[in-house]
């Protein structure tokens, strides 16, 4: 199965359906560069409104203060954090392994060696350019992320939209998708009908799967 995070969330009427569409986790940008920055305050009050039975939480942070990660999860209740940066394996220890996302744009067959040593439970292939970490609507390196496959669970992101999740999916075989500005009206508001759209996509293509796949969004485990 492939499971979807529909990210670059703020408010709470996109946080709401992605919730009943089906999405397995939902993701704050609390990274004040992007244009789908949300303030901890603002987050806080989405996630508790959503209530005890919602997807998994998943913050994203940017060349954060460890300490600030650290503070905005205790205070959203986040259950997942994504390291969407240029952090260190040094500065991934600092959280649980289970708990976290290192996002990456491996560009070379040396940089997946170094995939074996970052404590993470899942690794994001990701796009950007020099200006963004993410959000770029550019699609990632396919064929770099079925390798980065090979040796972590993988999430894949990268302007996937309704045009191309199909595509992408059977391509890449992912663990999960990772879907934002392919959905949107404008940064950090969703179109809701994409929205629908994407999911029931996904929801097809698992539906003719044979296999399950590794559960990356799993608030049980």
């Amino acid at each position: 199965m492939t499971q979807v995070k529909i990210c670059g969330l703020t408010n709470y009427d996109d946080a709401v359906l992605a919730y009943e569409l089906g999405a397995d986790a939902l993701g704050f940008i609390f990274y004040s560069g992007s244009p789908r920055y949300i303030s901890p305050e603002a987050a806080k009050t989405i996630i508790d409104r959503l209530g005890e039975k919602r997807p998994v939480i998943v913050g994203v942070f940017v060349n954060e203060l460890t300490d600030k990660v650290k503070q905005t999860a205790a205070m959203c209740g986040l259950d997942m954090i994504q390291l969407h940066g240029d952090e260190s394996e040094a500065c991934c220890r600092e959280f649980s392994v289970l708990c976290l996302i290192k996002a990456l744009c491996p560009a070379m067959a040396d940089d997946l060696e170094n995939l074996h040593s970052f404590p993470a439970r899942a690794v994001l292939v990701d796009s950007r350019d020099a200006k963004r970490y993410g959000g770029t609507g550019k699609q990632s390196d396919w064929e770099m992320a079925r390798s980065v496959k090979k040796y972590r669970p993988l999430i894949l992101a990268g302007g996937l939209g309704e045009a191309n999740i199909r595509e992408a999916v059977n391509a890449v075989q992912p663990d999960a998708v990772d879907i934002n500005s392919g959905i949107e009206i404008s940064p950090g508001k969703k179109d809701a009908n994409k929205m629908r759209r994407v999911m029931e996509i996904v929801r097809t293509i698992n539906s003719e799967k044979s296999h399950d796949g590794i559960m990356i969004f799993n608030r049980e485990k």
